[in-house]
């Protein structure tokens, strides 16, 4: 179990700059091992970074490289879920569906809501990925708003408009992050 959780979380603790070089390497249309891969099974690999039709979800591919932290949590909610409550549902008759609606569930919520709401911030902070892999491009599929916040400041020296992106998107994620808040009231107890 324990080399199953550092394989799940050794993602997160490699740098990401030499990681995003080597997601680069395995997405080259031509050498790429993930072409090469589909090449075996008959199927001509996509242009993936080189076209806007395929930079973006080879973007979520590569991000779910990073999903160890998460997994993780998860992992250390589910191991905090008390033994005894499922004992005492399969006394009282409970299948394991019931259970895993009737216990694990609420038990993790907290796990579920603090994964939701840094999820949602670290979806917003997308940056490093864009920039160092595709420049914002192709065709700027690619060009997120942090990217194109760091653009506008840095390079086409329009700091008001960067400055005026970074409050609507602040305008943006903190009525989103108090509404997870307040929704959360409902269907969590603490």
């Amino acid at each position: 179990m324990r080399i199953f959780r550092t394989i799940y979380f050794l993602p997160v603790v490699l740098p990401s700059i030499p990681v995003m070089f080597l997601w680069m390497m395995m997405f080259n249309p031509r050498s790429g091992l993930i072409n090469q891969l589909l090449g075996f099974i008959g199927i001509k690999g996509p242009l993936w970074l080189n076209s806007p039709q395929w930079s973006k979800p080879a973007m979520i591919l590569m991000s779910l490289w990073g999903i160890g932290g998460i997994i993780v949590i998860f992992l250390a909610g589910l191991q905090d879920v008390p033994e005894y409550l499922y004992e005492a549902a399969e006394l009282d008759g409970a299948n394991k569906l019931q259970m895993f609606w009737r216990i694990t569930v609420p038990m993790i919520m907290p796990v579920i809501f603090f994964n939701t709401v840094t999820g949602l911030i670290a979806a917003s902070q997308v940056f490093a990925e864009s920039y160092i892999m595709t420049a914002g491009g192709p065709l700027e599929s690619t060009t997120f708003v942090n990217l194109k916040i760091y653009l506008l400041a840095f390079k086409d020296v329009r700091m008001g408009y960067a400055s005026a992106m970074s409050w609507v998107m602040f305008m943006i994620l903190v009525p989103m992050t108090i509404l997870l808040f307040r929704i959360s009231r409902k269907w969590m107890d603490y």
